[in-house]
């Protein structure tokens, strides 16, 4: 990959065509999506990109940082050649990430590495 190229963003998708991030991202507001996808573009057409914005949390999988008004959201990705591929979005309610929302997204980055 090459640094300051333009990354192709996709959603994982379960075994039955399920895609939970896009669906996670349909539940919420008008105006949170807007927020959410105005960051998620910026770490498609600035990547790499650092805090505040995006932190790496584990090998493979970073997070997109997105405020919102009363709310903080997250996005887990991880990273494949040219593409972003979304495996996860919550809205986070301590301090540090959920040890099941960060399974979460490893078991889907793993299934992903699988094919």
């Amino acid at each position: 990959m090459k640094i300051g190229c333009h990354l192709e963003v996709r959603f994982f998708k379960t075994e039955t065509g399920a895609e939970p991030a896009r669906d996670w991202l349909r539940s919420l507001s008008k105006g949170e999506r807007k927020l959410i996808g105005e960051d998620i573009k910026t770490v498609q057409y600035g990547w790499p990109i650092g805090m505040p914005l995006a932190k790496k949390l584990c090998k493979g999988i970073w997070e997109i940082r997105t405020n919102l008004e009363s709310k903080i959201s997250r996005v887990l990705f991880t990273l494949s050649g040219d593409q972003i591929f979304l495996l996860h979005g919550f809205m986070k309610k301590t301090e540090k990430t959920p040890r099941d929302d960060l399974n979460l997204a490893i078991k889907r980055m793993n299934q992903l590495k699988r094919g």
